[in-house]
């Protein structure tokens, strides 16, 4: 029962997900019709979607996802044939009239008009579209349903689990369909625009297509934000759904932590198609989970990359799950890039709903699971280090698995730029997120959150504390420079600060000048900067800003931007 609650809920909140936007005008155009013929049909049709698209990842696992993009090309085209029919009234009573003529003989005997029969259909179908449309909009708690239905099959159980969440989602749209009824009866009343209203709606309609058609609901609308929502559903996922234990032996043999999960839940793979169980049969496989912008997952990335190029041939398969921590870190292009630049071969899975993330209980970037031949976990390392250990893993579930040759020795990995090894000395800053949130040890005096304000730095910043000059907005997953001239200082204490980054949503490139205790850093500059201070800001990825070379103590770093917009995220140090 506790499942079905939360899979309701979870539905109900899917409303709030930026990327639904694009569908709202389908559910509006159906508003100022009756709820019980129009409205009522639609929501029907679009929660029974839901329970296919269960039963569908519960047989098919990357069949199912081809079948989906298959159902949102024929949505898509379904309801931009339903914008056009709303601009051109007299093409849907062409298109209309054999559903006209078979709502007259279904409905003799329910004494109801041709019409009613037409209008259910209809909407029953723009149900199913927008159900189809919907489902990549849904979130961690879907993807949780969805992963119980790969993991258990196609049962009643699975099918009624996403019926639930289809129904939840359903609920937040009637809402939604009765209050914009009211609003359009009023509008027609004052001003008689119903015909314009019909004709605005179908540019609506089209203009949502377009917006889908291009990516921009997961594309632009994801820039955005998906933090809001996300971080809702997955406060009750955590709440609800506590970790199970993992156990590994600790006498220094290798243990048993159950099997390793189906990876049906991603949402695109790079450089392979979808790995299934049977393809992964008698391979020994290691899942390194990271995202692009965490400096912990590039500083272990050089070990990752060595282990797969030293024992792909010798029966090793190396699967990066690509678990987005920012909003900007779901959009396919920029992962495509990141994967790119850093020279990574193997195949990567794109985890933008964390259904492989939650069936592996994980909780960390970088997380390392060593899974032996016969699909078994057994052993796992969460963070930097210990390579030499994980090595020795893999070498001995090779050996385990038949292979021989196998080599001794360990790789020499030679890590530079930002990939190089942390300096951990003592009284290290901790990472530092740049939004109200997160954010923690904010010096300014001032106090605003989601609205343009006029920041100032005290003269003198503690250790480990940070603070805006300049007109910025403090959001809940970035902060936004609303005009030039922008700074932000830091009091820091490592080798290394770093910056996650991105420009504005023009993406115009963003020009910086950065100073460490109010001089250029010369020798001490990253690698994303020269050594007057001078760098640019051209995609939304981490930065290196400052490396010392010296002896490791406080100092003043600031960074000013000459240009607005840019998108500041998170510090991290090392």
């Amino acid at each position: 029962m506790l499942l079905f609650i939360l899979a309701y809920f979870g539905g109900i909140l899917t409303i709030l997900s930026p990327c639904i936007l694009p569908v709202l005008p389908f559910v509006f155009a159906r508003s100022d019709q009756p709820f019980l013929k129009s409205g009522l049909p639609m929501l029907a049709g679009m929660a029974l979607t839901f329970a296919g698209v269960a039963t569908l990842a519960a047989l098919g696992g990357g069949w199912a996802v081809q079948a989906n993009q298959a159902g949102r090309i024929a949505a898509l085209a379904l309801l931009a044939f339903f914008g056009i029919t709303l601009l051109f009234p007299s093409l849907a009573e062409h298109v209309t009239r054999p559903l006209v003529g078979l709502g007259d003989r279904l409905s003799n005997r329910a004494q109801t008009g041709s019409s009613d029969g037409s209008r259910v259909a209809s909407s029953f179908l723009l149900g199913i579209g927008t159900g189809l449309l919907w489902a990549p909009c849904a979130g961690p708690i879907l993807g949780l349903v969805l992963t119980g239905a790969a993991l258990e099959g196609a049962t009643a159980k699975t099918s009624l689990l996403l019926l639930a969440y289809g129904l939840g989602a359903a609920t937040s749209l009637a809402a939604a369909l009765l209050i914009g009824g009211r609003l359009f009866k009023a509008m027609k009343r004052s001003l008689g625009a119903g015909e314009w209203i019909r004709r605005g709606l179908g540019v609506a309609v089209l203009a949502g297509v377009a917006a889908i058609a291009m990516g921009a609901d997961t594309g632009l609308l994801t820039r955005v934000s998906l933090a809001s929502t996300a971080k809702l559903e997955q406060s009750l996922t955590d709440r609800l759904m506590p970790e199970a234990p993992k156990t590994t032996a600790s006498n220094g043999e290798l243990g048993n932590e159950g099997t390793m999960p189906p990876l049906t839940g991603a949402t695109l793979w790079l450089n392979s198609p979808p790995l299934t169980p049977e393809a992964l049969k008698g391979k020994v496989v290691l899942v390194d989970f990271w995202t692009y912008s965490c400096i912990n997952c590039l500083r272990a990335l050089p070990y990752v990359k060595a282990w797969s190029e030293k024992y792909k041939d010798k029966g090793l398969v190396v699967i990066g799950v690509h678990a987005p921590e920012f909003a900007f870190e779901k959009d396919p292009a920029n992962v495509r890039k990141a994967v790119a630049d850093m020279h990574i071969d193997y195949p990567v899975a794109l985890d933008n709903d964390f259904t492989i993330w939650r069936a592996f209980n994980n909780q960390y970037w970088p997380a390392h699971y060593f899974i032996d031949a016969n699909g078994v976990i057994r052993h796992h390392h969460f963070g930097e280090g210990e390579y030499a250990e994980s090595e020795k893993v893999i070498q001995e579930l090779l050996a385990e698995a038949g292979h021989k040759d196998v080599g001794g020795g360990f790789v020499d990995a030679k890590a530079g730029g930002i990939e190089m090894a942390a300096d951990k000395g003592d009284d290290m800053t901790p990472e530092t997120y740049v939004n109200y949130s997160r954010g923690e040890r904010f010096a300014s005096p001032e106090e605003a959150h989601d609205a343009p304000t006029q920041f100032t730095v005290p003269a003198t910043l503690d250790a480990h504390h940070w603070g805006l000059t300049g007109n910025w907005t403090i959001g809940e997953e970035h902060s936004t420079l609303n005009a030039p001239g922008g700074k932000i200082v830091y009091r820091f204490h490592a080798r290394d600060l770093h910056l996650v980054l991105g420009p504005g949503l023009d993406g115009k490139p963003v020009r910086f000048k950065v100073t460490i205790d109010g001089k250029a850093p010369g020798a001490d500059h990253g690698v994303d900067t020269d050594a007057d201070g001078n760098g640019t800001v051209t995609g939304q990825r981490l930065y290196q800003l400052i490396r010392q070379n010296g002896t490791v103590q406080d100092r003043t770093f600031a960074i000013e931007f000459l240009d607005p917009g840019v998108q500041a995220f998170a510090f991290t140090f090392g």
